[in-house]
């Protein structure tokens, strides 16, 4: 790995969007349809802990149910010639299950559960299949919850997510509206030097940051874009 260049690919709703995932803040996203306050907060949670077990229950199903397009595949595949990290706003596990072997989820990952309970301890439990029952207990006894971060909490691996960013020669923004934070602050803890892409339909219609080149294209599209250009500027040196 000494030798390989660092890409880090950052990825958000989009990037899963060609795979039959909701998105949250597009029309006909999943917040049309539910109060984030009701679904989605930690007193969400202490108010109907059963809406919101529903809730992600429906997401995990969907997530299931879906599959890694190309442009996850693609990315997996550069691991041949690239030092490749994803660090991934998305709760789904398309990543993984498309090939990607270093995957840090800011937000969770809806396939595991964790405890309810005031200590929040580390420990995640797989979930399997769709369904996180009710009577579903940590070895404390708490009901189990989703693995996610709900809006509030804060996001125990941006840390270290900054650190991998900070590390990249090469990042590649994919699907994200750059809208939440604190998330959206972690591209600038990319190197100076670093070669920066951003890849999103509405790059047109966005601020692009000092520095980045904007693809205005859907993930599977711009992810081939980028490898093709980065593949192009490998050759040449």
């Amino acid at each position: 790995m000494a030798n390989k260049q660092k890409i880090v690919v950052f990825t958000g709703a989009g990037m899963s969007a060609e795979s039959g995932i909701s998105t949250f803040r597009d029309s006909n996203g999943l917040w049309e349809n539910y109060k984030i306050e009701e679904v989605a907060t930690p007193s969400a949670w202490n108010n109907n802990p059963d809406l919101v077990t529903d809730f992600y229950n429906a997401r995990r199903k969907n997530v299931i149910d879906s599959s890694p397009n190309k442009a996850h595949c693609a990315l997996a595949a550069l691991e041949d010639q690239f030092d490749i990290s994803i660090v991934t706003q998305n709760i789904d596990d398309l990543h993984e299950r498309a090939g990607s072997t270093s995957v840090l989820h800011l937000h969770g990952n809806i396939r595991y559960a964790k405890s309810s309970g005031p200590e929040q301890e580390a420990a995640y439990y797989k979930i399997n299949g769709a369904k996180l029952s009710a009577d579903s207990r940590c070895p404390k006894g708490y009901r189990l919850r989703p693995h996610v971060v709900w809006f509030g909490e804060e996001v125990p691996e941006l840390e270290n997510a900054a650190q991998i960013i900070s590390e990249a020669d090469i990042l590649i923004v994919i699907g994200t509206s750059l809208q939440v934070y604190p998330a959206a602050n972690l591209i600038h803890y990319t190197k100076k030097n670093s070669i920066k892409y951003i890849i999103d339909p509405k790059v047109n219609t966005m601020t692009i940051p000092i520095g980045f080149t904007g693809i205005n294209s859907s993930a599977v599209a711009g992810v081939d874009l980028v490898i093709a250009d980065i593949k192009k500027s490998a050759k040449s040196k």
